[in-house]
């Protein structure tokens, strides 16, 4: 039995949210599991040490929603599982946050903000988009020998968006320098996928992957979430 964490502020009237509880489900027979889900509020995650509301997580999922009730819960749950190694998926808002952690705590930017908490901040690493994605499906491109690629086993997909916030095309080269990857883009080339290689599993997209699956189409990056949180039970954590 797997033990999975949705880190979020859960509204029953959320159709994402919803839609990320279901997703899992249809994910686990495909992945060869069985997953107890557990929804964690934001402010339930202590930023001095993530750990304690965390530990024994086989993976974790970054919710859809923002703002969170608790930004620095938020992160902290990303660096939990980006220094810990847990597998981790991030959609939608949990892109968001895990841009603004990875700029914070591996760039150093520690006034990295976004723009939906304060948009009148010097550094902000997110920004509203020039054109709302909310509501609208569009193709994605994967980029070859990714987590993403091999999760879909195709070129591309289309997928669902909810969106009215993405990365400051500004710091795009300041975040792939310090090794985070773009692994899916969107017919003009904008992020909408990002990776760490060095990580077992760690991804983060733009759109909401769990708001397209069904009992008889699982979602491929809930399912490859769900296999990678598999290996780590069975292995034990990776070494840092």
């Amino acid at each position: 039995m797997l033990r999975i964490g949705v880190i979020g502020d859960y509204q029953a009237a959320n159709e994402t949210h919803t839609s990320t509880t279901a997703a899992v489900r249809h994910a686990a027979a495909p992945a060869g599991v069985t997953a107890d889900l557990t929804w964690i509020g934001t402010e339930n995650v202590c930023p001095a040490d993530g750990r304690a509301a965390l530990s024994g997580f086989d993976g974790l999922i970054i919710a859809p929603g923002s703002p969170c009730r608790s930004l620095d819960g938020a992160l902290a749950a990303i660096e939990h599982a980006r220094r810990e190694n847990v597998p981790l998926l991030g959609t939608c808002a949990g892109f968001q946050h895990v841009v603004l952690e990875y700029a914070r705590n591996v760039v150093g930017f520690d006034d990295a903000q976004h723009a939906e908490y304060d948009p009148y901040a010097s550094t902000l690493f997110i920004t509203p988009l020039s054109c709302s994605l909310a509501g609208q499906a569009m193709t994605v491109r994967l980029r070859d020998d990714t987590l993403a690629s091999m999760a879909y086993g195709r070129p591309a997909a289309i997928e669902r968006y909810y969106c009215n916030f993405g990365l400051n095309p500004d710091y795009l080269a300041t975040l792939t320098d310090a090794g985070l990857t773009v692994t899916g883009t969107d017919q003009d080339g904008e992020p909408r996928i990002l990776e760490l290689p060095s990580h077992p599993f760690f991804v983060a997209t733009l759109f909401v992957p769990q708001a397209s699956s069904t009992p008889a189409a699982p979602h491929p990056l809930l399912v490859a979430l769900l296999q990678a949180a598999r290996t780590r039970a069975a292995l034990g954590p990776a070494p840092a």
